[in-house]
This record gives C-alpha cells, sequence and structure tokens, in this order.
C-alpha cells in the first residue's frame, strides 16, 4: 500500500542490463518485470524500484545514495554477492551497533549490507 508522502521507489542507471537483472536474481532471488529494452523494475524488496540504461553508476565516491539490505548472516550474504559476480569495494568492518560491508554489481551501482553486532 503507498503511503502519503513516504518514500516509495527508487532507480538505478544500469549500464548493462542483463548483468545486472542476472545479478541481484542470483544474490538475492530479486524477479524483474521489463519495460522494452531499456528499463526493468523490482517489487517486494523492502523499496521497490527499477534500473534504466545509462552509462552512470551511482556510488558513494560521487556523492551517490548508498542503499543498505540487511542480514541476518553476513558472511554468508558476503559469500553469495560474490558468487553472483558482486565486487567488494570495502570489506567487512564494525561501526557503533554492527558490522557491514560494501560491494558494487555488475553495471557499478554501490550497495551496503549490514547486521548487528553479535553478543558473545
Amino acid at each position: 500500500m503507498h503511503q502519503h508522502e513516504k518514500l516509495n521507489y527508487v532507480e538505478f542507471p544500469a549500464r548493462d542490463l542483463s548483468s545486472t537483472r542476472a545479478f541481484f536474481s542470483a544474490a538475492f532471488g530479486w524477479e524483474f518485470e521489463e519495460f522494452g529494452p531499456d528499463y526493468c523494475a523490482f517489487a517486494g524488496q523492502g523499496l521497490d524500484g527499477g534500473f534504466y540504461r545509462s552509462e552512470l553508476y551511482s556510488d558513494t565516491r560521487n556523492g551517490g545514495a548508498l542503499l543498505v539490505f540487511y542480514s541476518d548472516d553476513l558472511e554468508t550474504t558476503q559469500a553469495r554477492i560474490e558468487r553472483a559476480g558482486g565486487r567488494i569495494e570495502k570489506p567487512i568492518f564494525e561501526f557503533p551497533g554492527g558490522r557491514r560491508f560494501h560491494f558494487s554489481e555488475p553495471s557499478g551501482n554501490e550497495f551496503a549490507v549490514w547486521s548487528p553486532l553479535q553478543a558473545d
């Protein structure tokens, strides 16, 4: 259900739509709806969105917003991302309250994954 004045959708550039679709399908089980050769959309992933064909990409080095996934098992998620063709941009590190890593998908867009610190 749409909520008034709440974030609803996000769009990312993608140099290689087919590689980007394949990556997110393999790493996270996403399904896509095609809207012609230059756009594909995803839904049900916490925030709906899409990818549009572009030579640009979003990363924090050029001021792009960082979207962050949550994981119950950071190492397993990292391994799945690497098997799917993602590149680790920042290895796992701690921050107050948790741990995270950053990765880029085949079109170059940067994302992060975080988990809370585990109690000993």
